[in-house]
């Protein structure tokens, strides 16, 4: 997770967003069951991301660098693993709050990987860079790719309470999302291609 994060640092408003709305969840689920440490531990972090996110939205005047990426990496881990622990959510939950991040950062990591390209080294391959290489700009993309934290946060809320066999599909549908999201950016890619 450090260095997912850290990956995924790369557009104004992002990182950040995605601390607010992925500890702002885990805030919520700690504050449902009942774990006030949890809670106000979560809620912590969540307001600190959005006063820094008051600076960091596009344009940005600050940035957070790998510093604050690594932090916030390590704490979306540790917290997960503690939230499980002490039967706040099941795992799955967490997975999913910071699913936006974990899967465009994994699946570019295994496409470079694939390919023999260097993973070490700067590059402007994730979907969201992408969309930006496309002409979303950066307010736009991080405007959807909020949408999309706050959906996942919305669908653990929602399963979180639900039969396994349903919390089961309820994932299903989400991998068919990222797969289709995917599949959007590639036709777009290719469209602008035969624009140009």
């Amino acid at each position: 997770m450090v260095n997912l994060y850290n990956f995924m640092d790369g557009m104004d408003g992002f990182a950040g967003g995605m601390a607010v709305i992925g500890f702002g969840g885990l805030a919520v689920l700690g504050g449902l069951a009942g774990n006030d440490l949890f809670f106000g531990t979560n809620i912590v972090i969540a307001a600190a991301s959005g006063g820094f996110l008051l600076y960091n939205f596009p344009p940005a005047r600050i940035f957070m660098g790998d510093v604050g990426s690594s932090v916030l990496g390590f704490l979306a881990a540790a917290l997960s693993l503690w939230g499980v622990r002490d039967g706040v959510f099941p795992f799955w939950a967490a997975l999913l709050v910071f699913s936006p991040f974990v899967t465009d950062a994994t699946v570019t990591l295994i496409r470079r990987l694939a390919r023999g390209e260097k993973v070490w080294q700067a590059h402007k391959t994730h979907y969201y860079q992408r969309l930006v290489q496309l002409g979303w700009g950066h307010r736009r993309t991080v405007l959807w790719e909020y949408v999309l934290m706050s959906s996942c946060v919305v669908s653990v809320l929602w399963a979180k309470s639900q039969l396994p066999g349903v919390q089961a599909k309820m994932l299903l549908v989400w991998c068919l999302v990222y797969l289709g999201l995917m599949l959007f950016v590639h036709r777009l890619e290719r469209w602008h291609k035969r624009i140009a």
